[in-house]
């Protein structure tokens, strides 16, 4: 290997301190937002003079609250079902088909990624206010599966990559036919790539707050949504609250999915 950790000698704690550095640099906003949502200050505080459960009483005792948080749920898990249907056709089209224009169509799908998310929430902001979808469910799910769709037809088309076909073709001469052999062999050989998508496509949506303040009307905003309007009228602690606990459940999500990779692994 051209770097070997072991034979680093002095430079091994070199990278070690700035690794640690890092992670500190990154994990202390983190920190504060969990502070903040336990200090006694009905403003935002940094260190509180004292600790308190209030403002998570506050958060779950406000029907405002608990309404943005099933609606970014819900949203949440629609997108993920569609993501991963979608990006498994779409997915498996791009790792079997043969046409032409593929490659620009794999392109299409992956545009998401790299285009600013506000020239993409101005277009369809525009597009959906013609058609009649802007402060609607239906447009926020369809703003969001738009995210969502690449994280999909990446993760499985990687798991596609790695799958013998000759077992799926196997299946078929025993007498399957193409679309059992894919849903009972290929499906359940690549589930690592349809979990990864489901967890990602589900964190693409609930974490989404540009798209969301574009879709959003009074009557129907999601989690991120709620927190960047009352941030904007309001310091309360109560936005920590609701921030540490988005966190807190973005961070359960990431460490299920790093240990089901771990336990597909072994």
């Amino acid at each position: 290997m051209l770097l070997d950790y072991d034979k680093l000698g002095a430079w091994k704690w070199l990278l070690i301190g700035t690794t640690v550095l890092v992670c500190l640099f990154l994990l202390m906003p983190i920190v504060f937002i969990a502070a903040l949502s336990f200090g006694s200050s009905q403003w935002l505080i940094f260190p509180p003079p004292s600790w308190t459960t209030r403002w998570y009483a506050e958060l779950f005792s406000d029907p405002r609250w608990l309404t943005s948080a099933l609606t970014s749920l819900q949203i949440a898990s629609v997108v993920t079902v569609l993501s991963v249907v979608i990006g498994f056709l779409a997915a498996l089209s791009l790792n079997r088909g043969n046409f032409v224009g593929k490659e620009l169509l794999r392109a299409l799908f992956l545009t998401p990624m790299i285009l600013p998310v506000v020239v993409l929430a101005v277009a369809l902001y525009a597009f959906f206010l013609e058609i009649g979808l802007a402060g609607t469910t239906i447009g926020f799910i369809i703003a969001h599966l738009l995210i969502a769709l690449p994280f999909s037809v990446i993760s499985i088309g990687s798991a596609l990559d790695g799958f013998d076909k000759s077992i799926e073709d196997a299946a078929i001469l025993c007498g399957a036919s193409p679309w059992e052999a894919r849903l009972r062999v290929t499906v359940p050989a690549i589930s690592h790539g349809l979990f990864g998508a489901a967890v990602f496509s589900f964190l693409a949506s609930w974490d989404e707050v540009v798209l969301a303040i574009f879709m959003a009307s009074p009557t129907l905003q999601t989690l991120p949504v709620k927190i960047w309007s009352t941030l904007r009228q309001d310091l309360t602690p109560v936005i920590a609250a609701a921030s540490t606990l988005l966190i807190l459940f973005t961070i359960v999500l990431m460490v299920i999915a790093a240990l089901v990779r771990k336990g597909r692994k072994t």
